[in-house]
Formats: structure tokens, C-alpha cells, sequence
């Protein structure tokens, strides 16, 4: 009889969804994504970690990126007026809009800013927000892995960037479904040469000769990862850039993930697996053309700051 019910437990078992262990970050489909898009529509599972950040009563606010069972990491400038009472998340979401399987809701319990995030600058535009409570990991909800100190992202590096918002910059409209773009990673000095003031916490990425590939408003606080073997790594979360989306010779500015290991870890108690050296070598042939003026924007509209959106130039 005792061998009849751990029969009937075992199976009941198979018939659940595999939770994975939390050491496991940046595991999704590897699916083919060699080649160049400007924009265009994810599938259920295809990024995870992913996360849409809501304002009660006004919808998605930005994004932000899983990054252990209790944590999720963004921009600061998304939560300077916006409190943990008003914020909801949505992991494993795919459209805004109708049903999404396996999706998974919680509220936020407090914000962490940096102490040292300047509103002006957008230098340490870096933000923690801890969960109501834990989510479980299934296959359309993992966590990311993150670029650990000393990781390198040369020039010309594939970084792909995901989330909701507008698809073209004079629209009004976010995306309901979840966009990817691949965009190479752009030097530090190219890209100083653009805004200027750029500091050793961005990283910058960008088709610079091209355009018409990037981030707009409605995506502040979403991941931009790269792959390295089977794993995927975030180097950077959306912080600023060109009020005109996917503008030539002005890169999207993300904030450089791998500046902050000791001050994630020292306020998440994340895993120290969850960090993972990235390295790689330049291959780029994207050099940036002599400056022209450019006001740096913090994607702010009224006191919801929606920032940047995956971008199609038409």
C-alpha cells in the first residue's frame, strides 16, 4: 500500500511544472537570433527574466529584469516620484493585452535608489525593488545572469534589448507585445563624443552609421543582455538617450550592471553564481562622426518617467 502512494505521488509530480533551481540564471531558448532586426515580436519564454513594471490605475511604467526569487533590478529614475504601494509586476508576461499563460503577478515591498543616483546626469541610474513574495521559476520565468565586476564589453559586442514601449518615437502608443532588438555594444569615448559627460557607470550601444535600431520611451529599467555560451548576462539597464528614438550617431546610455556587484549583493544577499565575467574582444567597425549638440533626456513624461521602446525607423 505504501508503495501505491508514493506511485500516485510521483506521478502527480510529473504533472507539475519543473520549478529550476535558483543557482541557474540566464537559461532561455536559444533560438536563432544571429540575424540583424530592428524591432520585432518575442515569443512566450523567449526572455524569461523579463519583467513589466506597473503603475496602479496607469498601466505599464517600465521595465525591469528578474534577478533572484524575491528582486528585480531597474532604473532609479523610474521610481523617483512613484512609491511601493502604486508598484505591480508582471513576470512571464508576453502581451499586455488578453491572457498569458504561466504569468505571474506581485506587488513591490520597498525600493532601493542608489544613494549616489544624480537626476541630472543619470550617473548610478540603478534601482532594487523587492517582491510582496517569491516567485517560482518555471520556463517562462527565470532569472538573469549578471555581468560581474571587471566583465568587458568591447565594441561591436551583440547586445540585445527587450520591452514594451513605442515602436516609433512621434507615436503615442507603447507595444502590447514584447519587442528585441539587437543593437552592437558602442565604446565609451564614441559615445562621449555624442552627449558628452558620459561616465565609467554607462555602457553604450547603438548602430551609429545607421540608426533606425534602439530604445524609446517605455522601456527605462529593461535589460540589455548578451550571450556567452548557452547563458545570457545583463550588462546594462535602459537609462537615456536621443529624444528622437534610433537616431544615427546617438547610442542608447544603459547603466554598466557590473559596477554594482558589491551593492546588489550587499542589499539582495544574492547568490554570488548570479555574477558571471563577461569577456570579450572588439570586432567593431562602428566609429562615431564628429558630435553634434543634444539635450540628454531622462524619458520623463508628467511625473511618470515611461522611457525608452524598442525602435523601428520606418
Amino acid at each position: 500500500q505504501t508503495s501505491s502512494v508514493w506511485r500516485i505521488v510521483c506521478l502527480l509530480c510529473l504533472c507539475l511544472p519543473t520549478q529550476i533551481p535558483s543557482a541557474i540564471c540566464g537559461q532561455a531558448p536559444l533560438r536563432d537570433r544571429n540575424r540583424i532586426v530592428g524591432g520585432e515580436d518575442t515569443m512566450a519564454g523567449d526572455w524569461p527574466w523579463q519583467v513589466s513594471i506597473h503603475v496602479i490605475g496607469f498601466g505599464h511604467h517600465c521595465g525591469g529584469t528578474l534577478i533572484t526569487k524575491d528582486w528585480v533590478l531597474s532604473a532609479a529614475h523610474c521610481f523617483q516620484e512613484i512609491r511601493p504601494p502604486y508598484i505591480e509586476m508582471y513576470f512571464g508576461r508576453l502581451k499586455q493585452s488578453g491572457s498569458n499563460p504561466y504569468e505571474a503577478y506581485r506587488r513591490a515591498s520597498r525600493t532601493i535608489i542608489h544613494p549616489n543616483y544624480d537626476s541630472f546626469t543619470f550617473d548610478n541610474d540603478i534601482a532594487l525593488i523587492q517582491l510582496s513574495s517569491s516567485v517560482s521559476f518555471f520556463h517562462n520565468i527565470r532569472p538573469v545572469c549578471l555581468a560581474a565586476a571587471n566583465s568587458k564589453f568591447a565594441a561591436g559586442t551583440e547586445s540585445w534589448v527587450t520591452g514594451w514601449g513605442k515602436l516609433q518615437s512621434e507615436g503615442t502608443n507603447l507595444s502590447d507585445v514584447l519587442q528585441e532588438v539587437m543593437i552592437p555594444i558602442v565604446s565609451n569615448s564614441d559615445c562621449d563624443n555624442a552627449y558628452g559627460g558620459i561616465t565609467r557607470n554607462m555602457i553604450c550601444a547603438g548602430s551609429l552609421n545607421q540608426g533606425g535600431k534602439d530604445a524609446c520611451l517605455g522601456d527605462s529599467g529593461g535589460p540589455m543582455v548578451s550571450r556567452n555560451g548557452p547563458r545570457w548576462i545583463q550588462s546594462g539597464i535602459v537609462s537615456f538617450g536621443s529624444k528622437d528614438c534610433a537616431k544615427s550617431k546617438y547610442p542608447g546610455v544603459y547603466t554598466r550592471v557590473s559596477q554594482y556587484q558589491d551593492w546588489i549583493q550587499s542589499n539582495t544577499n544574492i547568490n554570488p553564481t548570479g555574477f558571471v565575467v563577461f569577456n570579450s574582444t572588439s570586432n567593431s567597425n562602428f566609429r562615431s562622426v564628429p558630435n553634434l549638440f543634444l539635450f540628454p533626456i531622462s524619458l520623463t513624461f508628467s511625473f511618470i518617467p515611461l522611457a525608452f521602446s524598442l525602435f523601428l525607423s520606418s
